[in-house]
């Protein structure tokens, strides 16, 4: 079987899943706001703790480009579960890239079985997209480091079980990111769930505020050994998150065309099916258009991850895009829809809310556009 041929099976497999199990009780959880555990436990049973974690370490060992494709279809049916996984696969890929052998041996086999849920802790009540910014704090104490501080909007908060989490372990030392570090904080005592955070969109999915109260990690769960490097390994593990941001908004993007364009055949009005009026034909041309532009581009970085180059720049395009397409595509799918489009009757309001978050999550779209002006005048230096 070639690769494509793989790809396109496991690819079908996971539109099938969504389309049988997630589909028809996406709204249900949406609105009751109810953690769904049944189909996480079934994406778990199909090896996705797993997804981009190789063989050797009991994962499916998918490539970028398969991963990504797989997060837009589940995307279609249900955005918030695609959060599940990709938040523990970042994680897990922080520690296959940067961590020890030791570190690899230990927690790459727990986490692709999902015996071990992966959170990522980096921002906080007082800092987002200043990362340089955090305040929580690790000081070394015989073989352990002893957390202090807060954390803010961490998906897995209640359901994760190991946290890839930034500190200063040198809150003094100039530049900041050089006393920054990353290690792998499991819950147990000192940890504390704060609140379960009621958001717009992106529900039934845990997002919480996390309390270190002198929380002791053993040494050893320092991410590769040495302190002061955390700051780059969650900057790498985020541009593989950037892509997958991206691939959620062309997920979230489809499913809003696809109720859109399936509506415009099925509204009648002055005797005829909207889809037939110029100007219904206009907006669904626009939006299938930006659409494919933006898998386009999230394809494209995800082939670069895949090779193993610098991918920063096509990842904070592909994440800039798709995110403002993915908002533009839900208003437009809305406004077909008119009142209706309004109602809970119809799943495009939740299209509707889900699209924000894209533009946020990840590294907001303003800093995604600092960063691709930056590496531009780097490619581009007279």
């Amino acid at each position: 079987m070639t690769v494509v041929e793989s790809r396109d099976e496991i690819v079908g497999a996971v539109r099938d899943f969504v389309e049988r199990e997630v589909k028809p009780v996406a709204s249900r959880y949406d609105h009751d706001d109810v953690y769904p555990a049944e189909l996480v436990d079934q994406l778990g049973e199909m090896g996705f703790f797993g997804a981009t974690i190789p063989e050797s370490y009991g994962g499916m060992g998918l490539d970028f480009v398969t991963y990504a494709m797989c997060i837009e279809e589940l995307c279609r049916g249900f955005m918030s579960l695609s959060g599940v996984f990709n938040t523990h696969l970042i994680g897990a890929y922080i520690v296959r890239v940067h961590g020890t052998d030791d570190q690899r041996e230990r927690w790459l086999p727990r986490l692709a079985s999902g015996e071990m849920r992966c959170g990522l802790a980096l921002t906080e009540p007082n800092c987002g997209s200043d990362l340089q910014a955090i305040r929580t704090t690790a000081r070394r104490v015989d073989d352990e480091w002893v957390v202090r501080g807060n954390k803010m909007f961490i998906t897995n908060g209640e359901h994760g079980s190991v946290f890839a989490t930034i500190v200063k372990t040198n809150p003094d030392i100039e530049p900041s990111h050089r006393g920054m570090s990353c290690l792998l904080v499991q819950k147990g005592e000192g940890f504390e769930i704060s609140k379960h955070i009621d958001k717009l969109g992106y529900r039934a999915i845990d997002t919480n505020e996390l309390i270190f109260n002198d929380v002791r990690v053993p040494s050893n769960d320092l991410v590769g050994g040495e302190e002061g490097h955390g700051f780059a390994q969650v900057m790498d593990g985020l541009e593989t998150g950037r892509v997958n941001i991206a691939a959620r908004a062309v997920g979230v993007a489809q499913a809003a065309f696809e109720a859109a364009v399936r509506y415009a055949q099925e509204r009648t009005t002055f005797g005829k099916p909207i889809a037939e009026h110029q100007a219904i034909q206009f907006m669904l041309a626009e939006m299938a258009t930006k659409i494919e532009a933006g898998r386009l581009l999230y394809l494209r970085a995800a082939e670069l991850k895949n090779a193993g180059e610098r991918a920063d720049l096509e990842a904070g395009m592909a994440k800039l895009f798709a995110s403002e397409m993915c908002r533009e595509v839900a208003v437009a799918a809305l406004r077909i829809h008119g009142g209706y489009g309004y109602s809970t009757e119809f799943p495009v309001e939740r299209y509707y809310r889900d699209a924000p978050l894209m533009i946020i999550g990840e590294g907001t779209n303003e800093i995604q556009r600092l960063v691709i002006a930056r590496r531009l005048l780097e490619r581009y230096s007279v």
